[in-house]
């Protein structure tokens, strides 16, 4: 028989529990994180385009440009790592184009962090690809000052190691993100997002390997 509309007595104990999917968690964090992130730059283009309709001075209509443009670029950035990154694994074939995941990344650096790359592959497989970009994401938000991200992948005999090195002042390694790499926080949130999913796509807890020291950020993962 159905518990009530009023009172809740007779309604089963199982319905008081939190009702909630990490699947349906981890793709409304992302999605928030896209419509947050874009916000600014989209916002920006638009007030840009305003001040052009009023704006009768030569110079301040090209300044006007400029920051459209940056804005543009900007949110067209993130919108191509996310893509990669984030993206439904269907859309793309079974192997990513390493130039293409180094322009991804230098794209949502900022400008204030340097990439060093040594992955010599054209391509890596794309569950290989998706874990270094997630990391790499990490390694740039542990660098709110800026700094060297050092990032270093290959493939051979069917396993793939990615390693991803963050260095800089002020370095900033949120400890929600580290539990989620290690596969001891097992609900997404807002901060350990992209930790939780590069921690699932590389494999059983202990895939992924964090070290903190002396202002350096070690992330490494091996997928068989």
């Amino acid at each position: 028989m159905p518990w009530p509309l009023t009172g809740r007595q007779d309604r089963p104990p199982e319905d008081d529990r939190p009702m909630t999917d990490p699947i349906v968690d981890i793709a409304s964090l992302f999605c928030s994180r896209l419509c947050h992130d874009l916000l600014s730059p989209v916002g920006a283009i638009g007030n840009g385009l305003e001040l052009m309709a009023d704006e009768d001075d030569p110079a301040m209509r090209a300044r006007c440009l400029e920051l459209i443009a940056e804005s543009t670029r900007a949110a067209t950035d993130k919108l191509k790592f996310y893509r990669l990154a984030f993206g439904a694994a269907g859309s793309f074939g079974d192997q990513m184009d390493c130039p293409e995941l180094l322009r991804a990344i230098e794209g949502i650096s900022g400008g204030k962090v340097e990439i060093a790359w040594a992955v010599e592959q054209r391509t890596l497989a794309r569950r290989t690809a998706k874990v270094l970009l997630n990391l790499a994401i990490l390694g740039v938000d542990a660098l709110p000052r800026g700094g060297t991200l050092t990032i270093a992948a290959e493939e051979a005999g069917g396993v793939g190691e990615v390693v991803v090195r963050a260095e800089g002042p002020r370095l900033a390694a949120d400890q929600q993100v580290l539990s989620a790499l290690a596969g001891t926080d097992p609900q997404p949130t807002s901060r350990n997002a992209a930790a939780w999913l590069a921690a699932r796509l590389a494999g059983p807890p202990g895939a992924v390997q964090v070290a903190e020291q002396d202002g350096v950020l070690m992330l490494g993962a091996r997928l068989a």
